[in-house]
């Protein structure tokens, strides 16, 4: 098998240095991953969104680290050039508890087959990011509205509007590059301050509903193509209606089986001609 390079973290960093916009995308199984990665996305990340438009949670809240493990797998198989980032889901890891987030993003890296871990937080995420690091650990950080932290913060809400909270994240963004994070999402930040954050660090930042001033973009995959319906959040943009693409398809196809036009010959296997006529059983003689 002809050797084929994997995006890394210098990678990023070179990107940045260049001005050149990094796209990430979330994933959650290997017939879209191979398609993503095929389409030359950088960096796919499993998120635990999959909670939500894979297995139909309010929330991220409820899953587990085995199910992110399951679906890492899943994508690490169809993925040959783009790195892999896993979120640790919610619970799994802590500052008060290194021993178990060690576990956890060991777990993660090793039986999930990616090549970094992402976590939630601000400064208080700092002594996690920097515990990880120096286990040989990449991290990628993750400030502004947090999912994990849904009911801390009071629902899904942008951050960061007020100066205190800016300053906040400005805070929280240098600690957890001082910490050893390779980049930072920046999620639900105003424009005006991602781009001040984007400027001020030296590692990339990849916004979602943070701007065009950040370093890269991220979108969850299943609001990008139209596969999930249920709503769609204003940072998010289709490009494609996959939804409404298979409904049609299965409407064909519901058509067509009543119909009796599927299958047709193109579709049907063909046989020995002396036993298709008959039943192809001896009628023994007596």
């Amino acid at each position: 098998m002809p050797f084929v390079r994997r995006t890394t973290i210098h990678d990023l960093w070179e990107m940045k240095k260049r001005g050149e916009k990094i796209p990430m995308m979330t994933c959650y199984d290997y017939t879209s991953a191979k398609t993503l990665d095929e389409a030359g996305i950088p960096i796919i990340l499993v998120g635990d969104s999959l909670g939500m438009v894979v297995l139909g949670h309010e929330s991220t809240l409820r899953v587990t680290l085995d199910m992110m493990i399951h679906h890492s797998k899943a994508v690490s198989r169809g993925v040959k050039k783009a790195m892999l980032v896993i979120d640790l889901p919610f619970a799994t890891y802590s500052s008060s508890d290194l021993p178990t987030s060690l576990k956890t993003a060991g777990r993660a890296m090793a039986e999930g087959c990616a090549q970094a871990v992402k976590v939630e937080g601000g400064r208080r995420m700092a002594p996690v990011v920097g515990a990880l690091v120096a286990s040989g650990i990449p991290v990628m950080g993750h400030i502004g509205l947090t999912p994990q932290s849904i009911h801390m913060i009071g629902g899904y809400r942008v951050q960061g509007r007020s100066q205190e909270a800016a300053e906040r994240l400005i805070l929280a963004a240098q600690a957890l590059e001082k910490a050893g994070a390779f980049a930072l999402v920046l999620e639900l930040v105003p424009a005006p301050l991602a781009e001040k954050l984007s400027k001020m660090l030296t590692i990339p930042t990849i916004g979602i509903g943070a701007g065009p001033g950040c370093d890269g973009q991220v979108q969850v995959f299943h609001d990008a193509m139209g596969l999930f319906e249920d709503f769609l959040p204003k940072h998010a943009k289709r490009y494609a209606n996959l939804a409404g693409t298979m409904r049609d398809a299965a409407k064909k196809y519901i058509e067509e089986v009543r119909a009796g036009t599927f299958p047709d010959s193109a579709h049907s296997f063909d046989m020995d001609q002396t036993i298709a006529g008959g039943t192809g059983a001896q009628v023994p003689r007596k």
